[in-house]
Formats: structure tokens, C-alpha cells, sequence
């Protein structure tokens, strides 16, 4: 069974916000078996609409679209629904109580004719009820294609498709299984990546399929298994992984269910019950912002301190004067310092630090553009590292984030073995 996913809006366009919707949908249509075909967004025009849905009949199985159903004229998904279809709008008595209700037994307003129009469906749909909005979703079908139109606001299209639309597609279609294992890497290249484990990959059955996710300073790699079989899907992915193990094991660092890396190292630090400590300069926080995403954070990470500025080396973290005019701002020396600095004043048993020139221009020191020094403080000591991830400066950045987790990573799994 094969979907595509059609966002309407002007705003995400012209990248006023950014489409999540369709990453939410994709992923729940995968978990039972639902392929997305492709994903598209287009304006908020009828004929563009209309073409859409044209293009995409008897295309795929289902369609499903967000946006366009709020109560103001600009929304015309709800119309255009009535013109593809040939049908008309009426008033559905159950979606107007429910509105009814929301307006002035939780807003505590006066209804107004815009808010009972937010209850016109076309005569024929079949209404998914929308228990924390006022705009319905709505299920019809066309041949050999389900359409199925669902608020844009993230919320209600969020328990629409868990509580309405993937219940009713799992009570009427037969569908194959999907089985995704995520087998995750640090420290080597995709290609250096690909060329170690070229032999196993052409070997892989028919039905398992490998897909690279390089990022910087990582690469991930997704085994996908579909059949309908699912005990034999699971038994030959867990059989691949132990083959692949004895090729890269020295770069494998965990799997990703529907974790990711900081996960990971959140959890490690949580099973050793130790805590963590960042003093970043070049990163401006950014290792901590991502740490900070993890549910439950706080019972591994104390805090974070944004050392940016020299005079916040030397007063907050107690780094050395002299240490930095002897051996400059971006060196293993100040990096060293400024991890032992946070540890102490945090009272952690782990600390960060990162130093550098992120670029584009040199701002501190001698150190070429790109270069970082990476300090790990342990229970055992401070490990020094120095990169040069080159340019640009969002790139710099973003490997010294990932590369500053994976340093920690390793430093952990010795403590835990």
C-alpha cells in the first residue's frame, strides 16, 4: 500500500514555517506498513489543488492532506474537497456540537457563523472526529484512491492520525510489514563506511534493503526488511547485524530505535548515575541545547556554560590569565582547563569543553580556520583532542558538537564495562 503526503500553505512556500506534518505522517503510515510514495506542498489555490489530486488518482492507495481547513476565506481545502469530488457541503450535527461546545463551554465566547461553519463536510465523507480542534478530518474515496484531508495545526493533525485516521486504515487494509534497524557509526566516512562492508551488503536477501545516513562526524545505517512474514523479517535483520558487527564493531556505537545519539549518551550516563557538565566557546551552547532535547536531561546534565568571551574563561571557569596568553585561547591547554573548570563548578563526574575557530574570519589566535580543541574530563583524567573540520562555520560547528558526544561515548562504555 503506497501514500503520498500533500501539505497546502503559502507559508511553508515561502519558508515562513517549516513542514513537520509530513515527516509525523510518514512515520506513523510506516509503522503499519504503509509506504509513503512522495511528499508535496502546494499553495493555497483551488486549481492547484485540483491538479494535485488528479495527478495523484489511482497514483497511490491514499492520499493524505494537511491545511487549508481553518475558518477564514483563505482556507479552501474543505471546498475544493466538495469540486473533486462532485459533491456539497452540509452541516454535521455532531461536528457542530462538538464546535459548539469547544467555542463557549471552553472558550467561554459567543459562537459566531464562522465558527459553525467549521462544521460544512461534504455530504458524502466520512467525518474523523477532531476531540482538541474544531476542523474535522475528512475520508473519501475516489476509485481506486482514499483522500483523506486533516487540519494543518500540528496538534489536532497529531491526534487525528493516531486516534482516527491509522485506526481505521489498520481495521480495513491489509498491509505488509515494515522493519527498520538502525545500526549507528562514528568516526569513519560513509565511503570508508561503504567500502569495509561492500561484501555484506551485496550478499543482503532481496527483502532488506540498506540505506546511508551520513551526518558530520557520523553515519547510520538502515536496514529495511518488508514482508508478511514478520518473524522472519526480524530473525534475518537480527542475522545481519551480527554479521555486520564482525566487520565494523570498532565503529559501531549502539541502534537507533527511535533513539538518537544523544539519546544514547543520555542514557549511559543515567545507568552509570553520573553527570555531565559543558564549558563551550566556539559551540556556543549548542552541545548542551542538544542534550537538553532528551527527555529527562536534568538527571544527567548539571548545566552549561557559554564561555565565549575571554574575561569568561578566566572569571567564571578559572581558567589562567597566563595560560592563555602563553599558549592562546584555541589550544589543548586552555580546552584542558576550561573542562576541569566546569567540572569543579558543576560537580560533575563528566565535563566538555570546546574551543576553536568556527570561522568564517579568525576572531581569537593563530589556529587555522576550522580547527577545534575538544577536552573530555573523566573521573579519570582529561583527554585532549584536536580537529580541523574545515569550513563553513555551521559545519565547524556541527561536528564538534557530534564529535564532543562520541569522545564522551567511548569514555562512558569503558566505565560501564
Amino acid at each position: 500500500m503506497k501514500a503520498s503526503i500533500v501539505t497546502i500553505g503559502d507559508e511553508i512556500l515561502i519558508g515562513q514555517i517549516v513542514d513537520t506534518n509530513s515527516a509525523f505522517i510518514s512515520k506513523s503510515l510506516d509503522k503499519i506498513g504503509i509506504e509513503t510514495f512522495e511528499m508535496i506542498s502546494i499553495s493555497d489555490d483551488k486549481q492547484h489543488i485540483l491538479d494535485t489530486f488528479q495527478k495523484l488518482q489511482n497514483k497511490v492507495d491514499l492520499v493524505v492532506i494537511t491545511g487549508g481547513l481553518g475558518p477564514t476565506k483563505d482556507d479552501v481545502t474543505k471546498k475544493t474537497f466538495c469540486d473533486y469530488f462532485e459533491d456539497e457541503l452540509v452541516v454535521n450535527n455532531q461536528v457542530l456540537a462538538h464546535v459548539t461546545e469547544l467555542i463557549e463551554g471552553f472558550y467561554k465566547r459567543i459562537i459566531t457563523q464562522i465558527n459553525k461553519d467549521q462544521a460544512l463536510v461534504p455530504s458524502r465523507c466520512t467525518v474523523l472526529h477532531n476531540e482538541v480542534g474544531t476542523a474535522p478530518g475528512m475520508w473519501m474515496q475516489k476509485e481506486q484512491t482514499v483522500f483523506v484531508s486533516l487540519p494543518g495545526v500540528p496538534y489536532e493533525m497529531k491526534y487525528l492520525i493516531e486516534n482516527q485516521l491509522v485506526p481505521k486504515l489498520v481495521k480495513e487494509y491489509e498491509r505488509p510489514y515494515i522493519l527498520h534497524k538502525t545500526i549507528m557509526t562514528y568516526g569513519q566516512g560513509e565511503s570508508m563506511v561503504a567500502e569495509r562492508i561492500e561484501r555484506w551488503e551485496n550478499d543482503l536477501p532481496s527483502f532488506i534493503k540498506l540505506a546511508y545516513l551520513p551526518s558530520p562526524g557520523r553515519v547510520r545505517l538502515r536496514l529495511t526488511a518488508r514482508g508478511n512474514d514478520k518473524g522472519k523479517l526480524e530473525n534475518e535483520i537480527a542475522n545481519q547485524i551480527v554479521l555486520l558487527r564482525a566487520i565494523i564493531d570498532d565503529i559501531i556505537v549502539g541502534l537507533e530505535e527511535d533513539e538518537t545519539f544523544e539519546v544514547l549518551v543520555g542514557n549511559l550516563l543515567k545507568q552509570q548515575n553520573a553527570t555531565l557538565a559543558t564549558a563551550e566557546s566556539c559551540t556556543g551552547g549548542a552541545i548542551a541545547s542538544l542534550l537538553t532535547r532528551v527527555p529527562g536531561a536534568s538527571g544527567f546534565l548539571k548545566g552549561s556554560v557559554v564561555s565565549y568571551a575571554v574575561e569568561t574563561k578566566i572569571e567564571i571557569l578559572s581558567v589562567e590569565r597566563d595560560l592563555i596568553v602563553q599558549h592562546s585561547v584555541v589550544s589543548a591547554e586552555v580546552a584542558r582547563a576550561m573542562a576541569l573548570g566546569v567540572k569543579t563548578l558543576m560537580k560533575t563526574e563528566y565535563a566538555i569543553a570546546t574551543t576553536g575557530n568556527a570561522g568564517p574570519t579568525k576572531e581569537e589566535g593563530d589556529a587555522a580556520l576550522g580547527t577545534v580543541f575538544i577536552a573530555l574530563a573523566t573521573p579519570e583524567g582529561v583527554v585532549v583532542e584536536e580537529f580541523n573540520f574545515g569550513q563553513p562555520r555551521e559545519k565547524v560547528i556541527d561536528r564538534a558538537v557530534y564529535k564532543s558526544l562520541e569522545m564522551l561515548q567511548k569514555e562512558i562504555v569503558k566505565f560501564v564495562k
